[in-house]
């Protein structure tokens, strides 16, 4: 796998087309695809009257990139964090961007008009083949540790601890194989969830002490 920054674009190429599991606004449910990317915006690029959906669309076909797995994010991308875990010779990659400007707690909604949206984007690989079941239970595992990982960052909203953002994305690639579980009583899921949260503690660690201003949520 292969990790560029090329301004305003981070791309994870995944080397060979994998099986991807996402909620990515161009591309989302189960799909085969070679790259994921993270395209940083500012609130000039999104008009009020923009269709975000036909632009975006627009700027991945401007790069050959209409199949690839694609998110947004107003932070910088700089920022990225990445972090690997290796159990029983599962390989697990995890790419996340993070940002808390428009957090949340679950069960609960601010309102966050007007702000920019960093929110948090996570990309994870694991090199062991997975049934589609499995792939579905990866993604448990990867939102488990994103929000575990958001929760011991400590950031306090006026309900509660937050728990995420309100635009956070999350992508899970691996090969199409026959192994029907990830869990947490797994390898794969172990260290899934491993790589996960280190990743996305440390960027929401760099975010609370560098980019939180106090009195400001």
């Amino acid at each position: 796998m292969k990790l560029t920054l090329d301004h305003p674009w981070l791309e994870l190429d995944l080397g060979t087309p994998q099986r991807v599991l996402s909620w990515s606004l161009t591309n989302p449910g189960f799909v085969t695809a070679e790259k994921i990317l993270w395209r940083e915006v500012r609130n000039a690029d999104l008009p009020q009257d923009l269709d975000v959906l036909e632009w975006y669309r627009a700027e991945l076909a401007a790069r050959g990139d209409a199949d690839a797995v694609a998110m947004l994010t107003s932070r910088t991308l700089d920022t990225y964090e990445v972090a690997e875990a290796e159990v029983e010779g599962i390989r697990a990659f995890c790419v996340a961007t993070v940002g808390l400007s428009n957090a949340e707690r679950i069960g609960h909604r601010l309102d966050r008009s007007g702000h920019d949206w960093g929110t948090i984007n996570v990309a994870l690989h694991l090199d062991l083949g997975l049934t589609e079941a499995a792939l579905l239970e990866t993604l448990s595992m990867v939102t488990q540790a994103r929000t575990a990982a958001v929760i011991d960052a400590g950031l306090d909203l006026p309900d509660g601890r937050a728990t995420g953002t309100g635009t956070d994305c999350i992508a899970v690639a691996a090969p199409v194989g026959p192994t029907p579980y990830a869990g947490l009583h797994t390898a794969q899921g172990e260290a899934a969830g491993r790589a996960v949260y280190e990743a996305v503690r440390r960027g929401a660690d760099i975010w609370m002490r560098h980019v939180r201003r106090p009195g400001v949520i």
